[in-house]
């Protein structure tokens, strides 16, 4: 499924993406174009797109395509889906120590639909963080790791 979704290869494609997209919610979707979670993931990003043209645009980013960014969002786990509004970061507290993305893929499409309403709402609102509207059982739980410098 990925191939109905534009995909981004180099940082520059990125940047521009990120500071160009106005008053629509920007999903990028790290992931690998073969792993498992990730076509899951694929699909419903895939499904959602249509019925969210108005509030959103979505991106995949291969992470061996754009290694800078795996580093610049902490990204360790993928699938990971990060959210931007007017080259804003949006963050979401899914009730997990990260806010910054969502790891994992979406249950079904309307959680992810949901979700993109709630940080859209949220973002016309001027907020930069929003609670998540899935139940917390639906958002997968991962067992962070932070090194002391």
């Amino acid at each position: 499924m990925s191939y109905l979704l534009p995909q981004l290869s180099t940082k520059a494609q990125v940047d521009e993406v990120i500071r160009k997209t106005e008053d629509l919610v920007l999903i990028l979707r790290f992931g690998k174009q073969d792993d498992q979670n990730c076509l899951k993931l694929d699909n419903i990003l895939a499904k959602a797109s249509p019925e969210l043209v108005n509030m959103a645009v979505i991106y995949l980013i291969d992470v061996e395509d754009i290694p800078v960014y795996m580093t610049y969002f902490d990204i360790t786990l993928y699938p990971a889906t990060i959210f931007f509004f007017n080259a804003q970061h949006m963050k979401v507290d899914w009730g997990t120590p990260d806010h910054t993305k969502f790891i994992g893929s979406f249950k079904r499409k309307q959680d992810f639909i949901d979700v993109v309403e709630t940080i859209y709402r949220g973002a016309m609102k001027g907020k930069v963080m929003v609670k998540s509207p899935l139940d917390p059982q639906d958002v997968p739980k991962y067992q962070l790791i932070y090194k002391d410098i």
